[in-house]
This record gives structure tokens, C-alpha cells and sequence, in this order.
């Protein structure tokens, strides 16, 4: 189990490195939905997602010949350009393992940091197994991308730096794919505001969290197909869903229509770019799915990382 005093270390580790990115009110999105929402703008965070502030505290903390060896990744995007960023600035070396089908923006962002990329198969190979052969054989530091504390410390300073901005928050949303982002945030809003309702939001295909959540140990569940290519995760961590299992209060979920619907409102009324993983909060607001009405609300926009043929594409249709 992660605590408060983990997450606060994170932060003094990312202090000057990582962006404390912006808070983000719309009065249109309070009216629509009848309370008063505060947006953590990851978009504008290093690497354009959350996953900067896990990757680079658990870099930060390997010792100099492991920083010399250098690290291996494995990512749908998000992550894999984090660790590549991350391994750049501390002067280490990354190799990131990819799926094939991966966004081309999160692809050539990854290469552009420097890394190596190694792409494999989603549907018919194991990307764990993948990372874990390259480490062994060239003797490289593994970053997982969510199960690991020093990982998801280093997460919850999204939380953490919402929380002293906005310190009434009754109602967190926080998108989820293997855990790590919402068992830091949960770590952070349950210390400070024990009473604050913690809300996980997964694509309706991808549910393996509530699954596992409902059912009381973990339950895995096909690779789900989704626009939301980061919140493809099969199955939660075994360290996130311990912590998940305490801390979090309930798991919504949201049809990829409704992701897009989100999008097109953070574009136009907001003129925030949200990958869909990244819009998949608010798309639980507009939707309907979490009821906040007259109450404060946080929500995570956990990346802005579409290119934009992608972008045109989706909210196109």
C-alpha cells in the first residue's frame, strides 16, 4: 500500500521538472451538469499525459549504473513516451515496447524522445513477457507502467496538486485502465478528504476493474476494443487493485460514442485537445453516469496525446 507521505515525496522529486499543469472551469459544464467541475489539465503536462510524473519518479530513483544500463517500457503511447522523456533528461537510454497498432502520433513522439521501439502484436503476444525477456537480456531496469509504487506516487501528484487548488472537492473522476493513476489519486483524496467520492471511469468494453471490484479479486477479461487506446488494459495490477479495492468508492462506465461526445465539448467549449482516454471523465458527467448535482467535482483529463488526423477522424463521425 501506497500512502499520502509517498505521494508528497513524488512531488518533491517532480518539483521543477514536471509542469503543475492548469485547472479548468466551464460555466456551460456546470450548468449542464449541475455542479461546479474543476479539470486537471493533464494535456499540458511533459510528454502531453499524466504518465510524465510516474515514469520520471521512478527513474529518478534508480542508482547510476542502473541509469547507465538504461530502462525498458512497455505501452500502448502515454507511458512509453514518458519513459522515454523521463530516461532522456536523467541522460539514460530507453527501449519501449509498443503494440503495432499503435497511435502514429505516440509512435513517432516516442522515437522523437530517443527511444528504441520494439512493436508486437496486442492481440496474439504478451507485451509483459516482451519487456520482461529484453530486460533480462540486456540487463535494463524495468518501468511498469502501473504497478509499482514508486509509479503510482508519483501519479497522485495529479491529485495532490488538484486538491491544493480546489480543497473541496466531493466527487473525484478518474479515468482507469491498469490502476495506477486512481489508486495515487485515491491514496491522495482519501487522506485529505476522507469523505470525498472517489469514481473510476473505464470504457463499457473494457470493465475489467469492475469486474474485478464486484467479484472481490481480480478478473481478467479479453483486450478490449476501444477508441480508448490507453485504457486498454486486460486485467488491474496486483498492487493497484489492492489499493483500488480500499480506496475507491465505484467504477462507471462510458460508451465510445460518449467519449466522443466529450471530446467534441472539450474542443469546442473548452478548447481543450483530449485523446479519448484523456475525455473519458467527462464524458461520465455528460453522460449522466455520476451524479454530482450541486456538489464540487474534480476530474482528471488524463492526456491530450491524438494526432490530428485522429482527432478529425473520431469527432468526425
Amino acid at each position: 500500500m501506497i500512502e499520502l507521505g509517498d505521494v508528497e515525496a513524488a512531488a518533491k522529486r517532480l518539483a521543477g521538472v514536471a509542469h503543475r499543469t492548469p485547472v479548468i472551469t466551464s460555466r456551460t459544464l456546470d450548468e449542464r451538469v449541475g455542479a461546479r467541475v474543476h479539470i486537471k489539465a493533464e494535456c499540458f503536462q511533459r510528454g502531453g499525459a499524466f504518465k510524465f510524473r510516474g515514469a520520471y519518479n521512478k527513474i529518478s530513483s534508480l542508482d547510476e549504473d542502473a541509469l547507465a544500463r538504461g530502462v525498458v517500457a512497455y505501452s500502448s503511447g502515454n507511458h512509453g513516451q514518458a519513459v522515454a522523456l523521463a530516461a532522456k533528461l536523467l541522460r539514460s537510454r530507453a527501449t519501449i515496447v509498443m503494440p503495432e497498432d499503435a497511435p502514429a502520433a505516440k509512435l513517432e513522439a516516442t522515437r522523437s524522445y530517443g527511444a528504441e521501439v520494439v512493436l508486437y502484436d496486442r492481440w496474439t503476444e504478451s507485451r509483459e513477457e516482451i519487456g520482461a525477456a529484453l530486460a533480462a537480456e540486456r540487463g535494463l531496469a524495468l518501468v511498469p507502467p502501473y504497478d509499482d509504487p514508486l509509479v503510482m506516487a508519483g501519479q497522485g501528484t495529479a491529485a495532490l496538486e488538484l486538491l491544493e487548488d480546489v480543497p473541496d472537492v466531493d466527487v473525484l473522476l478518474v479515468p482507469v485502465s491498469g490502476g495506477g493513476l486512481i489508486a495515487g489519486c485515491s491514496t491522495v483524496a482519501k487522506a485529505l478528504l476522507p469523505e470525498c467520492h472517489v469514481v473510476g471511469v473505464e470504457p463499457e468494453t473494457g470493465n475489467d476493474t469492475q469486474q474485478s471490484l464486484e467479484a472481490g479479486q481480480r478478473v481478467r477479461i479479453d483486450v478490449p476494443h476501444t477508441i480508448a487506446d490507453g485504457l486498454q488494459a486486460p486485467e488491474p495490477g496486483a498492487l493497484t487493485f489492492e489499493v483500488n479495492q480500499r480506496r475507491v468508492n465505484e467504477i462507471v462506465t462510458v460508451s465510445d460514442e460518449e467519449i466522443v461526445t466529450a471530446m467534441v465539448f472539450l474542443y469546442d467549449r473548452m478548447k481543450l485537445v483530449a485523446e479519448p482516454s484523456g475525455a473519458i471523465g467527462v464524458a461520465a458527467l455528460l453522460s449522466g453516469k455520476v451524479g454530482a448535482r450541486d456538489g464540487t467535482v474534480g476530474v482528471i483529463l488524463s492526456g491530450g496525446n491524438v494526432g490530428a488526423a485522429r482527432f478529425a477522424e473520431l469527432v468526425g463521425q
